[in-house]
C-alpha cells in the first residue's frame, strides 16, 4: 500500500510540475502532505516536516548567502576587467571571439547563476557575433555548455537539490565533480576551438581585425526606455577602485572552501559581511543591495526548504523504501551493482523532458534507496545524478533556457540540434573522469 501511494506521489508530483499546473514550490508541499493524510500518519507530518527542513538547513543557508555574495560582487564590477580583456583580445577573429565566449562564459558561471552568465556574456558578445556574421546559436551553444558545468559549484541549484535529497554536503559533491568539471570546461574550449576554425574560414580575417567593437546603442538584448537610467544605477554601485580587495577577498573563500577552513555556508556569511562593509559602508546603501538581491535568494531558498519537507515526508512515512524494494525486484541482480552508471545514464533523458525538480525530488530518492540495497553509497548516486546536467541546464522546463534564446533571438530546436551531440561528450567525460578517480565505481 505504501509503495503505491508513494508512487502516485510522485506521479501526480512530476504531473503536476510538467503541466505547469502548480509551481514546484507548491507541488514539493503541497502533494505529500496529501498523501502523508492518505497514508493514515496525519500525527506524524509535523515532525516529519520539520526533521526535512532541519536536514536541509545547512544547504539553505549556503545558498542564501552565496547568491547575495555574488550579487554584490556583481554589483561591484569586479568581472568586468576581465570581460574587457578577452574582448580587447579577440580583435575581430572569429576563432578568438568563440574561445573568449568559451573562457569568459566558464569563469564568469562560477557564480553558480547561470541567468547572470548568460545575460553578461551575451551581452559582451552578442554584437560582435552580429557584426561579423556569427551565427549567434555558436554562442548560446557554449555558454549553454558551459554553464551546464559551472552550475555544479555548492550554491548551484543542481548540487542544492540533490544534498537537499540525499543529505549530503554540497561542497563534497562538488570536490568530487570538479576532476570532470575542470576536463569538461577544457573540453568546451576545445569544442570553441573546433567551431571558431570553421567560422574563421568563412571571413576574410584581415578585414575582420578592423571591424569595431558594438557600441551600447547596438546592444540588441537591452532596449528599454529606462535604460538611461538603469546605467546610472549600475555606475553608481560599481567600485573600481575596490577590484582586488574584492578579487582577494572571493579568492579567500574559493579557497576555503576547498581546504575546508570553514564551512562553507559559514565562509560566505562571512563574505557577505565583509563585502556589504567594504563596499557599502553606508547602511542605506547596506538595504538596497540586500533588497535587490533577496528575491532570488529566496526563490532558491524556499525551493530548498520545500525539498526538505518532501523528503522528510517521502522518508519519514517509509513510502520511499517500499517504493525501493518494488523497484530492486525489478532490477536483476547483475545490474545492482551498477546503480551509479545506471543511475548516469537515466540522468541524461530525465533531467532534460522531467526537469531537475522533477529528477531530483522525484526519481533520485529511488534511486538512491535502491543502490543503498545493493551497498552503493548515497554519495555515489548523488554524484551520477550530476552527470546530465549538461541535458538538464538546456531541457524545455528550465526557465533560462527560454532567457537565452529570447536574447540571442534564436529558436529551441536549433539550440537542442546544435549543442547536443557536442553535450554528449561533457557526459562521457564526468563518467570516464568518475571512474577512473574512483569516485564512481562499475
Amino acid at each position: 500500500m505504501l509503495a503505491i501511494l508513494g508512487y502516485l506521489m510522485v506521479i501526480t508530483f512530476l504531473y503536476l510540475i510538467i503541466s505547469k499546473r502548480l509551481s514546484p514550490f507548491t507541488s514539493l508541499i503541497i502533494i505529500p502532505v496529501l498523501f502523508g493524510i492518505l497514508a493514515g500518519s496525519g500525527s506524524k507530518l509535523g515532525s516529519w516536516m520539520m526533521e526535512g527542513i532541519e536536514n536541509v538547513a545547512p544547504t539553505a543557508f549556503l545558498l542564501l548567502f552565496a547568491i547575495m555574495y555574488f550579487g554584490i560582487m556583481l554589483d561591484t564590477g569586479l568581472f568586468e576587467p576581465l570581460t574587457g580583456k578577452i574582448l580587447s583580445l579577440t580583435k575581430g577573429d572569429p576563432l578568438k571571439i568563440i574561445v573568449g565566449t568559451a573562457i569568459l562564459s566558464g569563469i564568469i558561471g562560477f557564480d553558480g547563476d547561470g541567468s547572470t552568465t548568460m545575460m553578461i556574456c551575451v551581452t559582451a558578445f552578442l554584437p560582435l557575433y552580429k557584426r561579423l556574421g556569427i551565427r549567434p546559436v555558436i554562442l548560446a551553444s557554449i555558454i549553454i555548455m558551459q554553464v551546464g558545468i559551472t552550475t555544479l559549484v555548492p550554491w548551484g541549484g543542481p548540487s542544492g537539490r540533490v544534498a537537499s535529497v540525499l543529505h549530503l554536503d554540497p561542497t563534497d559533491l562538488y570536490k568530487a565533480m570538479l576532476p570532470g568539471m575542470i576536463i569538461g570546461l577544457l573540453y568546451v574550449v576545445g569544442v570553441a576551438y573546433i567551431l571558431g576554425k570553421k567560422e574563421r574560414a568563412r571571413f576574410n580575417i584581415e578585414e575582420a581585425t578592423h571591424v569595431m567593437m558594438a557600441s551600447a546603442v547596438e546592444n540588441p538584448i537591452i532596449e528599454s526606455p529606462s535604460l538611461k537610467d538603469d546605467q546610472t544605477i549600475a555606475t553608481a554601485i560599481r567600485r573600481p577602485n575596490l577590484i582586488w580587495v574584492n578579487f582577494l577577498l572571493s579568492a579567500v573563500i574559493m579557497v576555503g572552501i576547498i581546504l575546508e577552513w570553514l564551512p562553507s555556508a559559514v565562509l560566505f556569511i562571512i563574505g557577505t559581511s565583509l563585502a556589504l562593509l567594504i563596499n557599502y559602508p553606508s547602511l542605506r546603501d547596506q538595504r538596497e543591495r540586500i533588497a535587490a538581491h533577496a528575491p532570488n535568494a529566496l526563490a532558491v531558498v524556499s525551493m530548498i526548504i520545500a525539498a526538505g519537507i518532501f523528503a522528510g515526508i517521502f522518508k519519514g512515512s517509509g513510502m520511499s523504501g517500499a517504493m525501493a524494494q518494488t523497484l530492486i525486484s525489478i532490477i536483476p541482480l547483475g545490474l545492482g551493482s551498477h546503480m551509479s552508471i545506471i543511475t548516469a545514464i537515466v540522468s541524461v533523458p530525465a533531467l532534460f523532458f522531467l526537469g531537475p525538480d522533477g529528477f531530483y525530488f522525484g526519481i533520485l530518492p529511488l534511486l538512491a534507496e535502491t543502490g543503498a540495497s545493493y551497498g552503493v553509497s548515497a554519495k555515489e548516486i548523488g554524484v551520477a545524478s550530476l552527470f546530465g546536467t549538461p541535458f538538464g541546464i538546456m531541457g524545455p522546463l528550465v526557465a533560462s533556457i527560454y532567457l537565452l534564446i529570447e536574447i540571442t533571438n534564436i529558436n529551441l530546436g536549433d539550440l537542442h540540434k546544435h549543442t547536443m551531440k557536442w553535450a554528449l561528450g561533457i557526459v562521457v567525460i564526468y563518467i570516464i573522469v568518475a571512474l577512473v578517480v574512483g569516485v564512481i565505481s562499475f
